[in-house]
């Protein structure tokens, strides 16, 4: 009889996850320094997640915002723009950097042919432009509020990586304050 899955242990790890890839990066982990750097061994974590790309995915799922959360007391254009900027200064260097970070590597991983994180990173594109493109249409009516979202979802985005990619924070708050203060009226 197969062993019953240790779900606390489970979600250890998969909290794990996340900073040994924001530490070590994506393009060559590899499963046995993982499972050493978190205290197991591959094997476990083959029994827990199936693939080292399902690990990957179920750990970033678990750290994912909740998006309607996030923008759900927004009530005008004002609120909105400052609740974006927040989001994107907590992705930029609060709690959410870490994982975002990963987010990050994966999107770029998931423009190759046949990438394992496509569909994940597809899917956490279109659940974020979905969310904001409802906030858009009534709060603001833009003309075409899915394109007004992916402008901001897009360029914060990029934003976020050439502020990882330069270290240049001053250049890129002005870049995203910008951006976010233009796009939303």
């Amino acid at each position: 009889m197969a062993r019953p899955l240790d779900h606390a242990k489970r979600a250890e790890l998969l909290e794990a996850v996340v900073g040994y890839i924001a530490e070590h990066g994506l393009a060559d982990l590899s499963l046995r320094p993982l499972a050493a750097a978190l205290g197991t061994s591959s094997r476990m974590l083959i029994y827990y997640f199936g693939t080292k790309e399902e690990l990957l995915v179920q750990a970033l799922s678990t750290h994912r915002p909740d998006l309607d959360a996030v923008f759900a007391d927004i009530h005008d254009a004002t609120a909105l723009r400052e609740r974006l900027w927040n989001f994107y200064r907590a992705n930029a260097a609060g709690p959410e950097a870490v994982s975002n970070t990963v987010m990050l590597q994966v999107l770029g991983a998931a423009c190759a042919p046949a990438a394992p994180y496509a569909r994940y990173a597809g899917e956490a594109i279109a659940t974020f432009t979905s969310t904001l493109t409802t906030r858009l249409r009534e709060l603001v009516s833009p003309d075409d509020p899915e394109v007004v979202a992916t402008l901001l979802i897009s360029g914060l985005r990029g934003i976020l990586q050439d502020r990882l990619i330069t270290g240049d924070t001053e250049r890129t708050d002005r870049a995203a304050r910008r951006l976010i203060d233009q796009t939303i009226r």
